[in-house]
């Protein structure tokens, strides 16, 4: 009889097989983690880019700010400049008008806003989708198209040269805060509403007491948007303030402008607007987590 031959699997080559897999797939992973991380790094570098240039030219001489190539670290750093550019202009006046006028609209916003998205996240309305289309529609317009009935209205009310027309629109709400609100409103569980209205909870209650705690991160987010837009203002304070004791800060930042390119002081200029540049920094900065949660929620459900 033929004798019987068994195969019998090299064991040792399977392993090393298996191994150079992995390793193969730790480089994958490694190459691929160094990849996103250096690519984040030069695009944070490149937005940082503009900041550190105007942080470093308020600081150095102004023979050296427009020079080719350009001399991005200051032989001399200039640090009384900061103090002069409160010196220059009243800052602290600028500083406290635009402070009110941003405040003032964060808190009319998100009153504004929450019971609009409210109304027409939860409540249930003929006619609630048509009226939410239309006022998603009213996003097309430029803010240009608005401009010149806004002021007419604004002037036969006798409202130019105050904060009124900065502030009192804030009232009617925000499209698209309304819609980013509402998106993260219809994210709460129904069931959470209809047990508070088997215990007898009314809608302002529910709204109070279920719907605001549950949406910090987009309260928050609407909250870092609106102080964005109030505190870097430009178009808004130049056209209906004229009143010096009413100017705001990048209003202000005009006064810095001399008649002449080689009369303007540019370290002033560039120094006030480092430190104008600071809140909003600071803001984000504490802010962030929030504001990344708030806007990755709000696209969940629809």
């Amino acid at each position: 009889m033929r004798a019987e031959t068994t195969f019998k699997p090299d064991l040792s080559s399977q392993e090393e097989i298996a191994r150079r897999l992995k390793m193969r797939a730790r480089i994958r992973a490694y190459l691929a983690s160094f990849t996103k991380h250096f690519t984040l790094i030069v695009v944070g570098l490149i937005f940082v880019l503009p900041m550190y240039w105007m942080v470093s030219s308020a600081l150095k001489p102004n023979a050296e700010m427009f020079v080719i190539p350009p001399k991005w670290i200051p032989s001399q750093l200039l640090w009384d400049r900061f103090p002069k550019a409160f010196e220059y202009i009243p800052f602290l006046l600028f500083a406290g008008n635009t402070t009110y006028i941003t405040i003032y609209n964060v808190v009319a916003t998100l009153v504004s806003c929450t019971l609009v998205a409210y109304g027409f996240g939860v409540l249930q309305w003929r006619g609630r989708d048509v009226f939410f289309y239309l006022l998603i529609a009213t996003m097309i317009l430029p803010y240009q198209v608005t401009l010149i009935p806004q002021y007419i209205i604004f002037s036969r009310l006798h409202w130019i040269n105050s904060f009124k027309p900065l502030n009192v629109p804030a009232w009617f709400g925000t499209p698209f805060l309304i819609f980013l609100l509402r998106q993260f409103f219809m994210t709460i569980p129904v069931d959470l509403i209809d047990a508070a209205k088997i215990d007898g909870a009314s809608h302002p209650r529910i709204l109070w007491n279920i719907f605001l705690p549950l949406s910090l991160p987009a309260l928050a987010t609407m909250s870092i948007f609106t102080f964005m837009w109030n505190w870097n203002d430009f178009l808004g304070p130049l056209i209906y303030l004229s009143d010096p004791n009413k100017m705001t800060l990048t209003l202000g930042l005009y006064n810095y402008i001399g008649p002449g390119w080689d009369r303007t002081e540019w370290g002033m200029l560039l120094a006030a607007s480092t430190m104008i540049a600071i809140p909003p920094v600071v803001l984000f900065f504490f802010a962030q987590r929030y504001f990344i949660e708030g806007i990755s929620v709000t696209g969940i459900k629809s």
